[in-house]
């Protein structure tokens, strides 16, 4: 629902509040962005608003789908082969160009305000005010930066909400087991799933506000993702597949546990942007991934129910 399509939206329109707040950004400075494709694609948007260069550093991995979106806003894309390199090759784009680098991954808990000012998590529980069960048992969401967990954890607390906070993490990615060891130097190979998944603990990842995080194979993620569109009619990306798995998960624990609530999670973007990837059989062979078995342990599940 959001101009640009994703989740992002609103962490793109909160770095750039940030920074023309703290004068980072100035009539002529050109934005830099280290991102896996959505974020960036936000920000081009809001660039282009402000009539700003904009120069997305993003893994060569990322799908071309996302890349034309950037362009199409104004934008440039800046690939690198090693996604672990996006961080050092952003400060040195920002340094030669004079320009600033938004750096979502430490600033996007800082740019938003977790209190609400129409804030991810107001939006949750404004929407939910008139239902059955208004206030969730759960709410699920991935992390990427860590900025959207941290706002919704920290706006429970505000706000002495019961709801618990579920982070869905990706193979490949740092924060499961960073969180699961307490060791936030762990580092990894990275993730397949974009969006969400970092080859390290982002400093924007706040781990005490956390209640639970659910690890989700990439094959159950692409059939969750897959699996919305048949019962939804939503077409849906990777990430989302990623969140819907894990509240299948906590559906049945409920169910088990004779309990009865409601679980929030979101709609990161939409799977067109992945049309050469999750969506593509020869992609999925290519990775070694299986979706098969997962869509029918899931459409196992809706027919139980």
């Amino acid at each position: 629902m959001h101009p640009t399509g994703s989740l992002k939206h609103r962490l793109a329109r909160s770095l750039f509040l940030y920074g023309l707040a703290n004068g980072w950004i100035g009539p002529s400075t050109t934005i830099v962005e280290a991102s896996s494709g959505s974020t960036a694609v936000s920000e081009a948007y809001f660039a282009r608003l402000l009539g700003l260069p904009f120069i997305a550093v993003m893994p060569a991995a990322t799908s071309p789908e996302k890349i034309h979106l950037i362009e199409f806003y104004g934008g440039k894309c800046h690939l690198v082969d090693d996604p672990r390199a996006i961080y050092d090759e952003s400060h040195r784009l920002a340094a030669e160009t004079g320009g600033h680098f938004m750096d979502q991954f430490t600033y996007a808990e800082r740019a938003t305000d977790w209190r609400g000012n129409n804030n991810i998590a107001e939006s949750i529980f404004s929407q939910l005010s008139l239902e059955p069960h208004p206030e969730p048992a759960w709410i699920v969401v991935g992390a990427g930066t860590g900025g959207t967990s941290s706002t919704i954890g920290r706006y429970i607390r505000y706000r002495r909400h019961a709801t618990r906070l579920a982070v869905v993490d990706p193979e490949g990615s740092a924060f499961y087991p960073g969180w699961t060891s307490g060791d936030a130097t762990v580092t990894a190979r990275g993730s397949r799933i974009e969006g969400i998944g970092r080859p390290r603990v982002e400093p924007s990842f706040q781990p005490m506000v956390i209640d639970r995080m659910i690890a989700v194979p990439d094959a159950r993620s692409i059939a969750a993702m897959h699996w919305a569109r048949e019962v939804t009619g939503l077409d849906v990306g990777g990430s989302t597949g990623t969140n819907l798995a894990a509240c299948v998960d906590l559906v049945q624990e409920l169910r088990e546990a004779g309990e009865q609530g409601s679980i929030v999670t979101l709609v990161c973007d939409s799977g067109d942007r992945y049309r050469g990837t999750y969506g593509n059989p020869q992609w999925l062979a290519d990775q070694g991934l299986d979706i098969e078995p997962h869509l029918a342990d899931l459409r196992s599940f809706l027919h139980s129910n």
